[in-house]
Formats: structure tokens, sequence, C-alpha cells
């Protein structure tokens, strides 16, 4: 028994990926099943939008210069992160079913750490953000006062950390040594590492949910003072706008993430009794619609960011060539201080603009 125990548990590179599903119990498909179309079609569909999605936010602050702020950089690095991650989950559903015993097991880590690189990002992301939004309101600014450069190292540290995650269960954190390790929804992957991800994220996501729970707290008391100067109307308004964009934010993650997280850490934690390989599939397609959601939420709520999308689809239907040319926003309005960011309205309206400025200089940009 002790020599069996030994041979089982020594590193063998030499198996293929099929061995693997085989060792998991976990089926490759010899042809096409209604099941299979189904996902598929499903999830090539969603990440088709993803992608489109994510590249109009990227464009959209391209463009526009007063979106050139840390929180916007922030914002774009989250959609490239998620448009990568429309396009890893596409390379996924590509080399999946029966195409997937025709993988070698290096194509097989790289189709896993393209998903785990994308969705860590994608996270990260969310996080950065939820603490630059956390710094600059409890500071009572708009715009976060970070250089270019401190943002450039951020983001440049969220890609490295998700690449290294992305790469640790190819390289030191498989079961190829430890057969009696591995998992049931990724059979080359350790159980040990998949409880270890669903954990992190878990963690991630109690952080933005004090951090938020933190920023609505504080706008809520600085709410009740402004409002000693301001109209019932707008202070109510102010709240119920902080409301929704925070529940939408946690929401999107919980509803997204949680099933996912869930099925992990109970795969790692049951093995084959949790039977993760019936819905694991629907699980990942929902945490891909989170990189949808974010694009929405983040921005598609800034009117700036709307009437930006407006300007590009415009210029994507290209009209006759005797129409006079449309001027961009960037060429509609350059630049503005950061107190008269957001509020561009006809000179006889500048006082009031100003104004309102000063009263929501406390509050979240696009709330």
């Amino acid at each position: 028994m002790a020599t069996e125990s030994t041979v089982w548990n020594t590193c063998d590179y030499s198996h293929n990926v099929t061995f693997f599903y085989n060792l998991v119990g976990k089926k490759i498909s010899v042809a096409w099943t209604p099941r299979d179309y189904v996902v598929l079609g499903l999830g090539l569909t969603v990440c088709l939008i993803v992608v489109l999605a994510n590249l109009m936010v990227m464009a959209a602050i391209f463009m526009n210069h007063r979106f050139h702020f840390p929180i916007y950089y922030l914002l774009g690095n989250m959609a490239a992160a998620d448009m990568f991650a429309g396009i890893a989950y596409a390379n996924l559903m590509l080399n999946t079913g029966p195409w997937t015993s025709t993988l070698t097991k290096e194509q097989w880590y790289i189709r896993g750490a393209l998903i785990d690189i994308s969705l860590t990002a994608s996270v990260a992301n969310l996080l950065a953000v939820a603490v630059e939004r956390h710094q600059t309101i409890i500071t009572m600014q708009l715009h976060s006062k970070m250089t270019k450069r401190r943002v450039v190292l951020l983001i440049v540290g969220i890609w490295a950390v998700s690449i290294i995650m992305g790469l640790v269960p190819s390289t030191i954190w498989n079961c190829e040594c430890d057969l009696d390790d591995c998992s049931t929804i990724a059979p080359l992957y350790s159980r040990r590492f998949l409880i270890f991800w669903a954990v992190l994220n878990l963690l991630t996501f109690l952080i933005m949910v004090a951090m938020y729970t933190r920023i609505f707290i504080y706008v809520r008391y600085e709410s009740r003072y402004t409002a000693q100067h301001t109209s019932e109307t707008r202070h109510s308004q102010t709240v119920v706008n902080l409301m929704k964009t925070i529940s939408m934010v946690l929401g999107a993650f919980v509803i997204c993430w949680t099933p996912g997280l869930m099925t992990l850490l109970l795969e790692g934690l049951l093995g084959k009794a949790s039977h993760a390989n019936a819905y694991e599939k629907y699980c990942l397609v929902i945490a891909e619609c989170n990189s949808l959601v974010n694009p929405i939420i983040y921005s598609l709520r800034d009117d700036e960011m709307r009437r930006t999308f407006k300007w590009i689809l415009c210029c994507l239907c290209r009209r006759g060539p005797g129409q006079q040319r449309k001027q961009s926003p960037v060429e509609i309005a350059s630049p503005l201080p950061e107190e008269a960011l957001g509020c561009v309205q006809k000179s006889e309206d500048q006082a009031a603009c100003v104004e309102a400025n000063k009263e929501d200089s406390w509050t979240m940009a696009g709330v």
C-alpha cells in the first residue's frame, strides 16, 4: 500500500489532458450536444457584447479630455480588463466540448490562465476604483490628486498581480504531483488552489462592502449638513442616487460572482461530492456577465460619458459628404478645471453651475 501511494503521488508529466479528465470523472463530449450548443451560443453572445461595450468605454475615455483624471484612467483599465475577459472567455468557448481532447497540457493551461488573468484584473480594478472613491470622498474631493505616474504604477501592479495569479496553477500549484488533489471542475488544477482563489475573492468582496458602507455613512452625514444650505429636493436626490449606485455595484458583484465562488469553494472542500460539473459552466457565464455590467454601472450613469458614446456612434454611422462635420465632445468643450468638470451650461447659467459644483464637491463623480 505504501508503495502504491508513493507511485500515485510521484510527479509524472507524461499524462495528457484526457488522462486527468478521466481521473476525476469529467466526461469529454465526443460530439456536440444540444446543451453544448446552448452554452456555446450564450457564451459567445455575452463575449461579443462585453468586448463591444468595454471597447466603447475605452474609446470614450481616450477621446474626451474631460475624462483624463485618475478615476477615469482606472475605469478605462477596468474596461480593458473586462474586454480581455470577453476575449479570453470566447477562446475558452472555442476550445471546449469535443475539442478539449485535442488540447495539449500547455494549451489547456494557457486557456485557463487567460480566464484567471482577465477575471483577476477585473476584480482588482473594481477594488482599485473602490479605494480611489473612498479616498477622494473622505477627503472631500471630486477627483483624486494622484499623479499620472502613480496611476500608471497602480495599473501596472494590477496586471502584474493578475498575470502571477494566472500563472500560478500551471507552474507551482497544480495536481500533477498529487493526483488525489485534482479538481473535478478544472482537472489539472489543485483543489487547494481553488479554495485559495475563492477565499481571496470573497475577502476582496468584503473589503469593497466595508469601503462603500463607509462612503455611504459619510455621504449621508454630509448630506444632512449641506441640507441646511440646499433645497430638500436636492438633498434627497443626492442620497437616492448614491444609494442606487452603491446598490448596483454591490448587487452586481454578489449576483455575478457569488455562484461561481461558492461553486469553487464547495468543489475545493468536497471534491466529487459537490457535483459542481453539473452547473459550473453556467456559473462562469454569470461571472463573465459582471464584465458587461461594469461599464453600465460606472460609465453609463455619467451624462458626459453618454454624450461621448452618442457622438462615437454618430461617427460610425457615416453621413453624406455634403453634410457639415459634427464637432466632437473634445472640440465642443476643452478640458475644464476640476471644480467645473461636468458642468457645461450657457453663460447665463454659469453662476448656478459653479454653486452647484461647490455643493457637490464631496459626492461621487457620476452618481
